[in-house]
């Protein structure tokens, strides 16, 4: 059996991806003035976007990860969350705003706004680099957003088909062919 022929068909090229997260983080710095926030990664897709959205944030930040897993070596997610690594400090009292690369079913998201919730944070909020709504199981307040986008799969700028593909500098779509 042979294996699938990837093919990358370019959805947001470099520079509309880093003018878009430009544009979120000086809403950010407009919502937040006079305050400090707590950025909050979820590893590893949104490395790649959490480190350039800090750029663009004009007012004091601090950042933690966490490590949340759905999607194994799948293309879709399995429903299925596990933490596979918490927090490093407390968010207790905290503006926090979780950085997500792409909100898909929603049930990642779902999960870890109850978990932060216990946690007693004086806020939290969303912001995604994209959106898929398509796909959306579970509605969840997302704050910020970057691109809505089909209902595809996609890869660049952090996001990954069986670990590759994290390194693009832009968004794609990735299509798998005989």
């Amino acid at each position: 059996m042979t294996e699938p022929k990837e093919r990358v068909e370019v959805l947001y090229s470099a520079p509309q991806v880093q003018e878009r997260i430009r544009e979120l983080g000086a809403r950010i710095t407009r919502d937040y003035q006079g305050q400090s926030v707590h950025l909050l990664g979820i590893l590893r897709g949104s490395f790649m976007f959490l480190s350039d959205l800090s750029k663009y944030i004009e007012v004091p930040v601090t950042l933690d990860f966490i490590a949340l897993s759905s999607y194994g070596q799948e293309t879709k997610s399995s429903g299925v969350v596990k933490l596979q690594l918490d927090l490093g400090l407390s968010i207790k009292d905290k503006h926090v705003i979780v950085v997500e690369d792409i909100v898909d079913t929603g049930l990642t998201l779902s999960y870890l706004l109850k978990n932060l919730t216990l946690r007693a944070p004086a806020s939290v909020k969303i912001c995604t680099l994209l959106s898929k709504q398509a796909r959306r199981q579970v509605e969840v307040p997302v704050d910020y957003i970057g691109f809505d986008i089909p209902d595809a799969f996609v890869i660049g700028f952090g996001l990954d088909y069986c670990q590759r593909y994290r390194n693009l500098p832009y968004i794609g779509i990735m299509h798998l062919e005989d």
